[in-house]
């Protein structure tokens, strides 16, 4: 599988809280890598990416929350149960669910041992905190307006995460 496709999330994946919850907006994405890659492995590869290290910048500017590659690993091995802006949701032995310190986002990892290597997953939800004026939940402006790059950066933290991991001596 050469690129990030957008997919299903798996029937045991955490994420399915929130895809039938009205007004949300979820998405999957998939790649394939051919190796076996522990949950851990993946989760800290994908919190040390230089793409997502930028992003823990931001996080630390703006509001407040910093986060070391230390943190990083202790999240991947279960010896932390927070990590920036985020804070462990749901977790079980192939995935876990982070929620932000907002209660607006929820972002989701999961890996599948399959018989060449591993599938990696990487899902987001945001969950509507507005009522528009039809009197349905709604996202609002700001995340609709946003919509299109958070697809690509979910593709593109997604491909850094493969690429890092494929590299690994």
């Amino acid at each position: 599988m050469p690129t990030i496709q957008k997919s299903p999330a798996p029937a045991n994946a955490l994420i399915h809280k929130y895809t039938s919850m009205p007004g949300a907006y979820t998405d999957c994405y998939l790649a394939e890598i051919p190796a076996q890659v522990s949950f851990s492995d993946y989760a800290f590869a994908f919190y040390t990416t230089p793409l997502f290290k930028v992003e823990r910048l931001i996080l630390t500017l703006t509001v407040r929350k910093p986060s070391t590659d230390a943190q990083a690993r202790e999240l991947s091995d279960t010896k932390r149960s927070s990590f920036a802006a985020w804070t462990v949701e749901a977790r079980d032995e192939n995935q876990f669910l982070m929620c932000d310190f907002a209660n607006s986002t929820r972002s989701w990892l999961m890996t599948v041992p399959t018989e060449n290597g591993t599938r990696l997953y990487f899902g987001s939800a945001v969950v509507p905190h507005r009522i528009a004026k039809d009197g349905k939940p709604s996202l609002g402006f700001f995340f609709t307006a946003l919509l299109g790059f958070h697809k690509i950066y979910s593709i593109l933290l997604l491909s850094s995460t493969r690429a890092k991991l494929s590299n690994r001596k």
